[in-house]
């Protein structure tokens, strides 16, 4: 395709074309020289490994927050909640900041409101002072993954978004494993709220690390047709994209609950379901994520050369979904409580899931990916919060009817699960309108 009918292409907008040839083929930067793929991913990662690890923290805290302050399961689900509010609050207008300020400006001014959330967590004395405070940490951190996203859309090949996609994912899941065990270690030395202040000071590095090794954005641009001035104009193109649309029940639903899951009700139902302690607990927490950890480092590898060999996103998604409602079930109605392997099967089962963030950012033409990507992330964190929260209010729910916290556990993901198997449903079987195929990458 040469230039002039690219720029024919860009003009019909986001509903044109399901994709666009990348910035380049080879895998080089858009910038030229002294800024490496290498030295861009690693920068983009750091911020994204402390993003990871202040999302999930809260499961292994969660017995001394609960000893200190006496919190409840939904007040957890709560705290662990407010991240993800403050999180999908920002997002609408975060896809307009990157489309038009650039993902390395918009990542280094949010950073500095995690810094200073993190401060204000080490110093809460109540509940609502740390809720306020994560809501704070969750809009800080809102760009960590959508910024690097944009920024791989923009400079890398469609094969090296793919493989970096996942390896992002990887570093976030590296991040819940040091979320686990790690943690469980130095609280008795630290304590949580000196946990935070080093959290604070780790992302003041990452910061001066993306400033470094992170090529400068263009001039701030004007914002593309159409796209308006205020962040929820222009996105009216995006909600209601076929792809866009097919996605958004899985995004919530199974995305959104693996993340509840991996971040927070693991930890409880080992304790309070599988009779674990905290520090075994902390053990299962690690197994579990270290098998994302190796899930993700698995699809980074294998996925280019599952595209060339032609099993695209909606294929591998079609036939791999299910697979998680299967283990969702054995979970819920074995008599035997599921232990830390049995959830690290379930995450696993789940990653498929993870293949729809990357096809969402292809089915848009570049100067859209910032609004696409972070109006799916929106729905994926939203799904977070409700699912986080909403398990937890079922469990106490459940709890007030006299049941055994083994019965509302599983009265609780049973009713995840339902949820689970509609929104695979609907994205294998679309209605007739919605039906149309996940972009395919051009190579």
């Amino acid at each position: 395709m040469d230039e002039r009918s690219q720029g024919s292409v860009k003009e019909r907008g986001p509903s044109g074309p399901a994709v666009l040839p990348m910035a380049r083929s080879d895998g080089a930067t858009a910038s030229g020289a002294g800024f490496s793929v290498v030295r861009i991913f690693f920068a983009f990662a750091a911020g994204y490994f402390l993003s990871a690890l202040l999302r999930a923290v809260t499961a292994t805290l969660a017995p001394s927050f609960s000893a200190e302050l006496g919190l409840k399961a939904g007040d957890l689900g709560l705290l662990a909640g407010a991240y993800f509010l403050g999180f999908a609050a920002l997002q609408l207008p975060l896809g307009s900041a990157l489309d038009r300020f650039g993902p390395k400006r918009a990542l280094l001014a949010l950073m500095t409101l995690a810094v200073l959330g993190c401060g204000a967590f080490a110093l809460a004395q109540t509940l609502w002072g740390l809720t306020l405070a994560r809501v704070l940490i969750g809009m800080g951190l809102a760009a960590c993954l959508m910024a690097p996203l944009t920024c791989f859309r923009l400079r890398f090949s469609a094969a090296a978004q793919l493989r970096a996609n996942s390896w992002m994912l990887m570093t976030g899941s590296l991040g819940m494993v040091a979320s686990t065990l790690p943690v469980q270690w130095l609280l008795p030395l630290w304590g949580w709220r000196g946990l935070f202040w080093a959290l604070a000071g780790g992302l003041v590095l990452a910061m001066v690390l993306i400033a470094r090794s992170v090529p400068a954005d263009p001039a701030p641009a004007r914002p593309p047709d159409g796209a308006g001035t205020a962040p929820s104009q222009g996105y009216r193109q995006v909600l209601l994209h076929p792809v866009f649309v097919r996605s958004t029940p899985i995004g919530f639903f199974l995305y959104g609950g693996m993340v509840a899951v991996q971040s927070l009700w693991a930890g409880p139902w080992l304790t309070q379901v599988a009779g674990w302690t905290a520090a075994q607990a902390a053990g299962g927490l690690f197994v579990i994520n270290l098998c994302m950890l190796l899930a993700f480092m698995g699809w980074g590898a294998l996925m280019p050369r599952l595209v060339q060999r032609g099993y695209g996103a909606q294929r591998l998604m079609t036939w791999g979904l299910p697979l998680n409602l299967l283990v969702l079930a054995w979970i819920v109605f074995d008599p035997q409580p599921a232990g830390a392997i049995t959830w690290a099967l379930w995450c696993v089962a789940c990653t498929f899931v993870s293949l729809s963030q990357p096809a969402v950012g292809q089915s848009f033409a570049p100067q859209w990916a910032g609004r696409a990507l972070s109006a799916y992330n929106l729905v994926i964190f939203a799904g977070v919060f409700c699912m986080q929260w909403g398990i937890g209010l079922m469990v106490d729910l459940a709890r007030g009817w006299g049941w055994s916290a083994d019965a509302a556990f599983r009265l609780a993901f049973g009713l995840f699960g339902l949820c689970c198997l509609w929104s695979v449903a609907f994205f294998v079987r679309p209605p007739r309108r919605w039906r149309v195929p996940l972009a395919a990458p051009v190579q």
